[in-house]
């Protein structure tokens, strides 16, 4: 596996906050339908019927094990079905969606045409944690490979080992104190 281009990785840009970019094929309605519809968003995050209104709770259904063929080795502790009670806190179509993550954090996707291609940008805000920042950071940034992958239909392989790099690369990149 090689790792990502250094511009794809996220970066902490302010206290307990995680940012990512990238830039994927549109359309942006096309890229919305990804993050909103509960069968394509499970083909590289996660399932689950989003209310599409704020404050409304639903619940998110990971199956990592399933989001690439082959899943590659599941790391001890990562069981195969994640489920994670929510709300959104953002519901803009196309351009805005957000949703707690564990309670007191929050993800916030921002999509912005950019010619025939969306800017996706992906903030992760209130991380209690030094660990649960490589851990979000890592998780999210083989989630983003995967929706890269299906969104220009190509392949991509071993799910758990990409996420096994990604986590060595996080581990180095956040500091300490964050």
């Amino acid at each position: 596996m090689s790792l990502a281009h250094d511009e794809d990785f996220g970066a902490i840009i302010a206290p307990r906050t995680l940012q990512m970019q990238r830039l994927l094929p549109g359309p942006i309605e096309r890229v919305w339908d990804y993050l909103t519809k509960s069968d394509l968003r499970r083909q590289w995050l996660s399932s689950g019927e989003m209310p599409m209104k704020v404050n409304v709770p639903f619940e998110l259904v990971w199956h990592h094990d399933e989001l690439t063929t082959p899943p590659g080795t599941r790391p001890d502790g990562m069981g195969p079905q994640t489920h994670m009670p929510t709300q959104l806190t953002h519901c803009e179509p196309p351009h805005k969606l957000g949703f707690l993550f564990m309670g007191d954090s929050e993800v916030i996707f921002e999509l912005k045409p950019a010619g025939a291609k969306v800017l996706l940008t992906l903030t992760h805000r209130n991380l209690p944690s030094r660990g649960m920042m490589v851990g979000v950071s890592t998780g999210w940034h083989t989630h983003l490979d995967v929706l890269a992958a299906r969104l220009a239909q190509t392949k991509i392989e071993n799910f758990w080992d990409h996420w096994r790099g990604y986590k060595a690369e996080y581990d180095k990149r956040i500091p300490s104190d964050a």
